[in-house]
């Protein structure tokens, strides 16, 4: 939830005085230019690189100087024509990324890390990440360079969450200034007539240590809090805080530290005692602290289950980026942020919309405004269409908004309206109408493409076929995960530094990027790949593809570690589709009740989706999450669950005997509130077929499946709230119109 600032990695200028073979008076004159350029007369300095072109018209390095100093006297806003020039001049040098393997001179360094600094702005990250990681192999001769090259790719590692890798590049930079400093050190009294300038030079470079020490604390504590390591992000919060005092970005880390551990009072005491009026705006730092705020206040209420709260404060951190963006000149939408000129290259990186939108989306899923949440993530996934889990969101919002809001799904209680559809007569000639099938086996999208973004069950199979598309296949081997993340693109480099750089990594330790939030681990993947299953069993059994909905289904149940409540839903959903296709036996072996041992929701912290050290990523769904009170909190009530729909099966078999024995045992094993309207209608139609109106008419009326029992005395403590994780969703289950129906909210 902290945000630190993104710096420019490095000034883009660089000084030609040291470019060998060159004429004093060449050399006076970059010099000159240089002098300039640092004091801010870029017209001046403009002027002497002209004139030095004129004499040295084959030196790209002049050309790269004159196209930098413009892009600073536009004010950083002429972002992609500077890009340009720079990728003429490479093209002209013949120098590709992968053929770099013997930089022989600096200058072809800078051209390639200039271009590295603004993908980075331009959020192309992988582009930048590739360059950077080649000219880390050259970084020795280099001293202040070295330090601009390190420090670009540890915040590239850190945006793209790889904390492991930029740790380790921290401490190799850390050896090499202290290195540097020891070698400053010694170099300062050497001749009497150097020492004005040794000293001039040493305070600088000390001045320089220390920015850079500052920097590379605020650096761990970033890749701390990816890493959810709280004992060394303590000791690293310590170090910020000495260093940098009460401000605003040390701040936001800490109440970062604090939202992890859980002190949620504290982390909004310490954003509510940040002073972000001083810190500058977005025009210069390119990070808007307002909108910040806002979404970290967002994400610690939502954390606390206060979700019409977080939601709140999400509108605001929305407005604020409004601001920002309108401030910038409609650069969010316009033309602007197409051409990426107007804007300064720093605010290219202020916009944080679809950020903000995933995270309205995910609270208004959980206030249950499914039509308002799609339409949030709806625009997000424009942008984060490689993330599963998101795509798996988007389902969750059809599955919601289509799946009926009747007086008994609310309030989790069988009602007479769900039994009785009408009364037709008067009198002698009175008649109830009882409903013949469920009310969820409707069309959902009449006359509509399913191709078309709106929130219906046809929808939401395209957005769960999406989302198992982009996991990976399962493993055919267990590798230990090693604790460094991986990513692809491994470069081959026999330098003891560059491992920190490369891609190479085990099988088992890969990750699938899901931005805005976190990368998918392993286990995370399985975990995902199991509520995916269990959502396009339920979807296909509404859209009527029986095959489809047993094939998910018999994945799901062959998944090697899955939760209680899953496997519960799967058999159920496999018993439905293989009814439906008139497998009665196979189903009956799905509806046994010793298949339900368990019904936990499965808890687990690494499925918590957590906000990175900005905050505008999607917060912790599990905290503040209950189980709606319709579902079987126990085993037993999962159990009469299996039995009431096992009756139905047994029904289809014209076995009624049996179904009536299923039956009445369910009904003793729950509260008489909790026995479904299905098991009613079922009771019903047993008592019909046995030629006992007068009983059928009795439960019609009392509304009551046994009624000469007296109902249960006991208390029901399965109405206690269950916190549960949404990453493993258990959806409604669907029925054919003679099955019992079990409902979940």
């Amino acid at each position: 939830m902290a945000e630190t600032g993104s710096d420019q990695a490095g000034d883009m200028k660089h000084d030609s005085v040291s470019s060998p073979g060159i004429s004093d008076h060449e050399r006076e004159m970059a010099t000159n230019a240089f002098e300039a350029f640092k004091a801010g007369s870029y017209d001046v300095s403009l002027k002497h690189l002209d004139n030095l072109q004129e004499l040295n018209k084959e030196d790209y390095k002049i050309t790269m100087n004159k196209a930098i100093t413009e892009f600073y006297k536009s004010g950083q806003t002429t972002t992609s024509t500077l890009k340009q020039t720079l990728m003429t001049l490479k093209n002209q040098m013949h120098t590709a990324v992968d053929d770099i393997d013997g930089l022989d001179d600096v200058e072809n360094s800078i051209l390639n890390y200039n271009q590295a600094v603004i993908y980075y702005h331009m959020r192309q990250y992988s582009e930048a990440i590739s360059i950077g990681e080649k000219l880390y192999q050259f970084l020795e001769p280099f001293e202040k360079f070295a330090q601009a090259v390190c420090f670009l790719l540890v915040d590239l590692y850190l945006l793209t969450f790889q904390p492991e890798k930029a740790l380790h590049l921290l401490a190799v930079l850390e050896k090499l200034t202290v290195k540097d400093g020891n070698s400053k050190n010694g170099k300062g009294e050497s001749t009497n007539s150097a020492n004005k300038e040794s000293s001039s030079l040493k305070a600088e470079f000390t001045a320089m240590i220390e920015a850079a020490k500052s920097k590379m604390h605020q650096y761990k504590v970033r890749a701390y809090i990816q890493m959810k390591s709280l004992k060394a992000c303590k000791r690293e919060i310590k170090s910020v805080m000495n260093t940098s005092g009460n401000s605003a970005p040390s701040l936001f880390m800490k109440s970062n530290f604090e939202y992890l551990r859980g002190n949620y009072r504290k982390a909004v005491k310490l954003l509510n005692s940040s002073n972000i009026a001083e810190h500058p705006g977005p025009l210069k730092t390119g990070e808007c602290m307002r909108c910040m705020f806002w979404n970290n206040l967002g994400c610690i209420h939502f954390a606390m289950g206060k979700h019409n709260l977080g939601l709140f404060y999400f509108k605001k951190a929305l407005q604020e980026n409004d601001h920002v963006c309108a401030q910038l000149g409609d650069g969010s939408n316009g033309q602007a942020a197409k051409k990426f000129t107007g804007i300064p290259m720093c605010a290219l990186l202020a916009n944080k919309r679809y950020e903000l939108l995933y995270n309205c989306g995910i609270q208004l899923l959980h206030i249950g405004r499914p039509l308002a949440a799609f339409e949030c993530l709806m625009e997000a996934v424009q942008v984060y269409h490689s993330n599963p889990r998101l795509w798996l969101r988007l389902a969750e919002c059809c599955i919601t908004a289509n799946k009926g809001s009747s007086e008994q799904e609310t309030k989790g209680l069988p009602s007479k309206k769900g039994i009785v559809q009408a009364v037709v007569g008067q009198g002698y000639h009175r008649k109830i109408v009882l409903a013949s099938q469920s009310t969820q086996n409707t069309i959902y999208s009449e006359g509509q493409s399913a191709a078309i973004p709106v929130a219906s069950m046809e929808f939401a199979a395209i957005c769960l076929r999406n989302a198992l598309l982009l996991l990976p296949e399962h493993q055919q081997h267990d590798s230990k995960p090693d604790k460094s993340s991986s990513q692809s693109g491994s470069t081959e480099s026999s330098s003891e530094t560059s491992d920190a750089c490369s891609g190479k990594t085990q099988e088992g330790d890969k990750f699938i990027p899901a931005a805005p939030s976190s990368p998918l681990r392993k286990q995370e993947v399985e975990n995902l790949r199991c509520s995916i299953l269990a959502c396009s069993a339920y979807v296909a059994l509404a859209l009527g593809d029986n095959l489809m909905a047993l094939n998910h289904a018999e994945k799901l149940l062959h998944q090697t570690k899955l939760s209680g409540s899953l496997k519960f839903l799967g058999h159920l959903y496999a018993a439905e589709a293989l009814i439906s296709l008139d497998r009665i036996s196979d189903a009956i072996a799905h509806l046994n009740p010793e298949n339900v041992t368990d019904v936990s929701l499965g808890v687990s912290s690494s499925e918590q989706e957590q906000g990175s050290d900005k905050g505008d990523l999607e917060p912790v769904e599990s905290s503040g999450k209950q189980t709606p009170l319709c579902y079987p909190s126990s085993v037993s009530s999962a159990r009469s669950t299996m039995l009431f729909n096992l009756g139905s099966a047994y029904c289809l078999r014209s076995e009624y005997e049996k179904a009536r024995k299923c039956l009445h045992q369910a009904a003793s094993m729950v509260n008489t509130k909790e026995i479904p309207p299905e098991a009613i209608l079922l009771g019903v139609y047993l008592e019909l077929q046995n030629g006992n109106t007068q009983l059928a008419l009795q439960i019609i009326k009392r509304n009551q499946l046994l009624p000469s029992v007296k109902p249960t005395s006991s208390p029901d403590l399965r109405k206690k709230p269950v916190p549960f994780q949404t990453s493993q969703p258990v959806q409604p289950i669907q029925t054919p119109s003679s099955f019992t129906q079990v409902q979940r909210k």
